[in-house]
């Protein structure tokens, strides 16, 4: 019975019932590897990549629950965390660590020297990024670097070079991380004041809504230009479109700003990442058929 409450906590310190983080790791990086292949990638790859995501997502959550673990505490929607509950202890939370980010690390040496290289990147910013709370009002940025770099990852697998082209996608997605996790620190925005947590919703106060709007325009615009980059046409563009649509929805949820519709909105940014995903794999299926 111990022994499955302990599978059932390390799974909770994983997020393993929550896969949003994984899915809005993931669509960014599924993308840039379509990119790079200019169609279906290397399965051995897309395997990887899949594999990898879930595994350095898991392992950022761990990362993030250890620094935040005198701070959970006094948030309502992290309180019952297993570090915060006691239910898994610090030590057992890095060595669960450690072996995810093995794991990955096996994973990445069946791709190639430059990927290998790059993944130390991935490494340092997944490290990082529970801490900047601590020391700036924009987290949201290092986040949306380490969600970003798994697209430089994909070209170097890939193809084993890092054309223009897709800082283009890089700075669309990095943009695109900051509105979404700025909707999630909504959330927590009154308890974040009191423990003395900083974020990017903190510090866009009252115009938290607006600050959102222009981050999705403008990473809308990069996404567009990355497409003209890399030769697509009116599909990748509809579904640009369509991710407009489902910006516009997310502006509706949070006018209010009510913390169950934040979160909501946070949510619903999955569908954007299927959305673009899908413009662009359809664009190289239909478009260049």
């Amino acid at each position: 019975m111990a022994h499955s409450s302990k599978t059932s906590a390390l799974l909770q310190l994983i997020r393993f019932d929550k896969p949003i983080g994984t899915l809005l790791l993931l669509w960014p990086t599924l993308c840039a590897l379509w990119l790079a292949a200019q169609g279906v990638p290397d399965l051995g790859l897309l395997v990887i990549f899949i594999l990898g995501t879930f595994l350095m997502r898991s392992a950022g959550c761990i990362v993030n629950d250890l620094a935040d673990r005198k701070l959970d505490g006094g948030v309502a929607r992290t309180n019952a965390r297993p570090l915060v509950t006691g239910e898994i202890t610090v030590r057992e939370a890095l060595l669960f660590f450690i072996v995810l980010m093995l794991l990955a690390f096996v994973l990445v040496l069946f791709t190639n020297t430059f990927t290998v290289q790059l993944s130390f990147v991935a490494v340092a910013l997944a490290s990082t990024y529970p801490f900047m709370k601590r020391y700036t009002h924009m987290p949201q940025l290092a986040l949306g670097a380490a969600f970003s770099w798994g697209i430089p990852m994909a070209f170097a697998a890939q193809t084993g070079t890092l054309p223009n082209s897709l800082w283009f996608l890089f700075l669309g997605n990095l943009l695109w991380t900051i509105a979404f996790d700025t909707a999630y620190a909504m959330v927590d925005r009154e308890d974040d004041l009191k423990m003395g947590i900083k974020s990017s919703a903190i510090l866009f106060g009252r115009y938290d809504r607006a600050a959102i709007a222009a981050l999705q325009v403008a990473c809308l615009i990069a996404f567009y230009l990355a497409g003209r980059g890399f030769g697509l046409g009116d599909i990748f563009n509809v579904s640009l479109l369509v991710a407009a649509a489902l910006f516009a929805y997310q502006q509706w949820l949070i006018r209010e700003r009510r913390a169950d519709a934040c979160f909501k909105a946070f949510l619903h940014n999955n569908w954007v990442g299927m959305v673009i995903f899908l413009g662009v794999a359809m664009d190289y299926l239909i478009g260049n058929a």
